[in-house]
């Protein structure tokens, strides 16, 4: 199961909850799944958060595959210019 690791950001979101472990194939099944358990949280990341895959940041994750054992990180985009 893929471990996901939330921002203090995202906790009202989740009940309070930092850490969770998912059963997912790719991003579109993750988020799904996210969405399922907590409404409004696919929404709620699309603009403001980038996804860290083991480590990697991912740009464009729709087409990502995940290990069964990869971390995942949601990390609130910087700004800047």
């Amino acid at each position: 199961m893929a471990r996901v690791f939330l921002p203090q950001q995202l906790h009202r979101l989740t009940g309070g909850a930092a850490e969770l472990e998912l059963g997912a194939e790719d991003y579109r099944s993750l988020m799904a799944e996210l969405d399922r358990r907590y409404p409004g949280f696919r929404q709620a990341i699309e603009q403001d958060f980038a996804l860290v895959i083991d480590g990697d940041i991912i740009n464009d994750p729709l087409l990502e595959t995940l290990p069964p054992d990869s971390e995942i990180h949601f990390l609130h985009r910087l700004g800047g210019g």
